[in-house]
């Protein structure tokens, strides 16, 4: 790991742990053995270093999600989406930091005055929402979930999901508890369910 890596690395933790404003470069320095004259070398401040974790964190995320998507071969558009919505949350377990860092205040606060940073937020939710999105379209095509708007529904769905991760993120609930019902209020809400006497009547 490089020099630079591991400055990313334990910003990461201390940004996500006490907080952006609550973070000082000297803490970083001493954790990581870099002078703070080397932390500046490569970041031009904090503002620019916090960006950076934001950035690998999208990029580590995404890739996580490409490496499962590319692994799997679902049955349905429905299978997809329920396999997502648990890696969604598996991951949120093995990244406990970067999402605790994701899902503080503090990310949302340097946003609405520092443009990359709302770009970097933007970019992983909508990243996340895109995967979503693509389970409905391919479940409306095979006929696993029933018509709607797809990018609105997805929006919704990982509302819902990532909504379930904060409660584990600020230790409320065990969000693993509540997969089961999360997976039912998904398949009532996309499922493509027929009345009855127009389907296949061999179907149990």
């Amino acid at each position: 790991m490089s020099k630079k890596e591991s400055i990313i690395r334990a910003a990461a933790i201390l940004f996500a742990r006490r907080g952006f404003e609550n973070t000082r470069m000297s803490e970083i320095s001493r954790l990581t053995g870099a002078a703070e004259g080397t932390i500046f070398y490569h970041f031009k401040n904090k503002e620019d270093l916090f960006l950076a974790v934001l950035q690998q964190f999208r990029q580590d995320i995404m890739t996580e999600f490409r490496r499962y998507l590319n692994e799997m071969q679902f049955q349905n558009g429905m299978k997809m989406l329920e396999g997502c919505l648990s890696f969604y949350l598996s991951l949120t377990d093995d990244m406990e930091d970067r999402f605790l860092l994701l899902h503080r205040h503090d990310a949302y606060e340097l946003a609405r005055v520092n443009e990359a940073c709302k770009g970097h937020l933007e970019a992983v939710y909508n990243g996340l929402t895109d995967i979503f999105e693509k389970a409905l379209v391919k479940g409306q095509k095979d006929g696993s979930l029933a018509p709607m708007d797809p990018r609105k529904t997805a929006l919704i769905i990982f509302s819902m999901v990532d909504g379930l991760a904060r409660l584990n993120t600020y230790e409320l609930y065990n969000a693993g508890s509540l997969y089961q019902e999360l997976i039912a209020a998904c398949r009532r809400m996309v499922g493509n369910q027929q009345p009855l006497g127009t389907g296949d009547e061999n179907d149990n």
